[in-house]
């Protein structure tokens, strides 16, 4: 580069910036320009040796000690549709339509509604875009950052330099643009931002659509997508679908963690998609939910820590891959949900941190702007454009992936000003509180416009804390997610089964106070990827005692599990008994399938699964209490639970009786609704399971017998470690129940 010559240095000040790679508006100086009858044209080509206007033989001549070429005379001899020749230092001729002779692209109201923070579809103007202009096909290149001095697209296409192809500012909106006449798909770029202070540094495209494979972190450019879908059944099925009212089992799966290749390299989004549809249609359950394949440069954040908001990381594929897998799943009865992180995002100098050399996605304090556990910054939730951002990215994945849904992870964090946070490291809002109320209102308006957007799909808040309403309608106060994970459920369960039997007497009210806000919320009921790491153990392993009460406690879980109001969710391999921690960098174990006792654990999860999904008790009214009543829960010294499922009709109901210890209880009297022949549908501790097998049998008829303040009441003999399922027959001899463990065939009574 010349810049230093003096030829450079006498230039006038706005070429001088043009040289320098600094002027913000470069059409005002670049191209072609007509005034007083003198046609001016400027050309800036630093790898030209020779130019001039194609289908002439007029030649430009450079300005010496520069890069820049001028030519000055009759309009007529350049027109308007000019397009240029230059040669090279190896004396090859390119030919191209100069960028700077192209009108503005983007529509003002699409920049005016992005101002607004209005523009729920902001991926469809910004990043790249295939665009046909005046017959010239090329990519539409726009990026965010009111704060530059200079922004310019760089790629392979211009050897990755800065001054090649500096960007036009559309005024006061902070967009860039730049239409760039030959560059089509599968070319990699970034934007080279030059801040106020003078600095360059290259970012990536936040609205980029696909990424090089880590460690590189370029840019691609897509064609327009044009995807053959084949799920449109399943799609005007979900729109109409009353998803609060029907089952919902969740296998949260690790694409990169599940399974992989025989020399231990990732498996392709389609083959994993072959594999994993078949393996949870026969396990039973309803949904997959993926652990974020959003865009991030670090396998170990598992996703977590993004940043391409707008693309399927390319470890599994390209996007139409992704596409592939959502579709077969779906063509599979399968739903598929989405782990989105709006919450924080990484520090990475390529990526969004100080994008154009100012907080611009985060905020400039770092009382707001940091997650000091994470390490990550804190989006700008009151800044429009940023809002507009995520906004876009929800609405992104929702439309042109055709996810069911999103899991909002980290949502407390969102919430409140002193996450984590000590005195003095955080600042109160306007009215002194601790909450984020621009947070909040982003929440509120994500749920409302995918809500509005989408029907059917869900929104689902991964939220730790008391933060009332959380899935409640926005209308109502609440924040407006369709569901919310039960976390203290979830605690205080795992802590209950962690405990030596011999002293959860002591403990009982940890399975019994959930149900105080069972209804409080819509819950999911989580035992995911966060339960088996960091040394928590796995769940099989927080399971006291010696191998045969470790399976027995996990099959006893759950039973209880599947049973409790709520919606399911198990990560990858809690359905099979693994036995270490989670290791993000090595499939499962899927080896532990040779040995009896996990095979038993993986066919009464698959049992479960089909028993809740035909039971209609069990999922009817999950989040409504005229759904569920107590049988007993004071039975604190056998540490017995027993509870009753019912159906909005009250006509299907499901008995469950749990005992938590090591003690068979030969002789247990329970009591029950009405008269009727009781049909146990599924016991944990049955022999094809792994069990004992001890009170096995097909279920009894009630007698009169008023107990725990019913009217009637069976007599059990209930196993050890173990819960046991009966459906109330009404009509006994319409029925011929089969017991074998399949509680697919025996499920429903009705």
């Amino acid at each position: 580069m010349s810049n230093g010559t003096p030829a450079a240095l006498h230039l006038p000040e706005p070429l001088l910036r043009i040289v320098e790679a600094r002027h913000h508006d470069p059409f005002d100086v670049l191209g072609r320009h007509v005034a007083n009858g003198v046609c001016t044209l400027r050309l800036l080509l630093p790898k030209a040796r020779r130019v001039s206007v194609a289908g002439t033989n007029l030649e430009v001549p450079r300005i010496e000690g520069t890069d820049l070429f001028v030519w000055e005379g009759d309009p007529a001899r350049v027109p308007p549709g000019y397009r240029i020749d230059w040669t090279d230092a190896q004396g090859q001729i390119h030919r191209l339509a100069d960028p700077y002779a192209f009108p503005p692209q983007l529509e003002d109201f699409d920049l005016h509604l992005f101002g607004e923070g209005r523009h729920w579809h902001a991926y469809r103007f910004l990043g790249a875009h295939p665009r046909t202009v005046a017959g010239v096909a090329g990519m539409l290149f726009a990026v965010w950052a009111p704060n530059a001095q200079r922004v310019s697209v760089v790629g392979d296409f211009n050897a990755w330099d800065g001054r090649v192809h500096p960007m036009r500012a559309r005024g006061g909106t902070g967009v860039w643009e730049l239409f760039l006449p030959g560059v089509g798909p599968a070319e990699l770029y970034k934007f080279e931002v030059r801040d106020q202070f003078g600095h360059a540094h290259v970012k990536i495209d936040p609205y980029a659509f696909a990424f090089q494979t880590r460690p590189e972190t370029a840019c691609i450019t897509q064609p327009d997508p044009d995807y053959p879908w084949g799920d449109a059944a399943w799609l005007a099925e979900r729109a109409q679908s009353d998803w609060a009212h029907q089952p919902m089992s969740v296998y949260e799966v690790h694409l990169g963690s599940w399974q992989r290749s025989a020399d231990g390299e990732f498996l392709d989004y389609r083959e994993i998609a072959r594999r994993l549809a078949d393996y949870v249609q026969e396990a039973g359950f309803t949904h997959v939910e993926l652990l974020p394949v959003t865009e991030h440069p670090l396998d170990a954040s598992w996703g977590y820590q993004t940043t391409g908001y707008f693309a399927p990381t390319s470890r599994f594929g390209a996007p139409d891959d992704f596409r592939w897998f959502v579709d077969h799943l779906h063509q599979r009865g399968i739903g598929v949900i989405l782990d989105w992180v709006p919450a924080h995002f990484p520090r990475d100098a390529f990526a969004l941190a100080r994008y154009d050399g100012s907080a611009l996605y985060e905020h400039e304090d770092p009382r707001l702007g940091e997650h000091k556990d994470w390490g990550t910054l804190i989006f700008n939730y009151g800044r429009h454009e940023v809002k507009n951002f995520l906004l876009s990215s929800a609405l992104f994945w929702l439309e042109e992936f055709h996810l069911d849904g999103l899991r909002v992870d980290a949502v407390a964090s969102m919430l409140y000003l002193d996450y984590s946070r000590n005195a003095g490291e955080w600042i109160p809002n306007k009215y002194g509180g601790n909450e984020n109320l621009e947070a909040v209102d982003f929440l509120r308006q994500l749920n409302e416009v995918t809500h509005g957007q989408h029907p059917g799909t869900l929104m689902i808040a991964e939220e730790s804390t008391a933060w009332p309403a959380v899935s409640r309608p926005t209308f109502a106060g609440g924040l407006g997610f369709s569901m919310k994970w039960n976390m203290g459920w979830m605690h205080d369960t795992l802590a209950y089964f962690s405990k030596d039997p011999i002293y959860r007497h002591y403990h009982h009210d940890m399975l019994t106070f959930g149900l105080l806000y069972a209804f409080t919320e819509n819950f999911v009921l989580p035992f995911s990827h966060d339960e088996v790491v960091h040394g928590k153990k796995s769940i099989l392993d927080r399971m006291p005692g010696d191998g045969w009460r470790k399976f027995a406690g996990l099959r006893l879980l759950y039973a209880f599990m599947f049973s409790y109001p709520g919606k399911k969710l198990l990560f990858q391999g809690c359905e099979f008994g693994q036995g270490r921690e989670w290791d993000f960098a090595a499939e499962l174990d899927w080896y532990l399938l040779e040995r009896e006792p996990h095979q038993g654990v993986q066919r009464l999860v698959a049992d479960l699964n089909r028993l809740y999904r035909t039971q209609r008790a069990l999922y009817d009214l999950d989040f409504q209490d005229n759904g569920f009543e107590w049988i007993d829960c004071h039975d604190a010294s056998q540490s017995v639970l027993s509870f009753l499922r019912k159906d909005r009709d009250g006509l299907a109901k499901v008995a469950a009786v749990f005992n938590f210890t090591p003690v068979p209880r030969p002789g247990y009297r329970l009591g029950v609704p009405e008269a009727g022949f009781y049909r146990e549908v599924l016991n944990s501790d049955a022999e094809i399971y792994g069990g004992s097998s001890f009170g096995e049998r097909k279920g009894g008829a009630s007698e009169p017998i008023e107990w725990m303040g019913r009217p009637q009441s069976i007599l059990l003999d209930l196993p050890p470690l173990a819960g046991v399922i009966f459906v109330l027959d009404r009509y006994p001899d319409a029925l011929e129940p089969d017991r074998e463990g399949d509680a697919a065939q025996d499920a429903d009574a009705q």
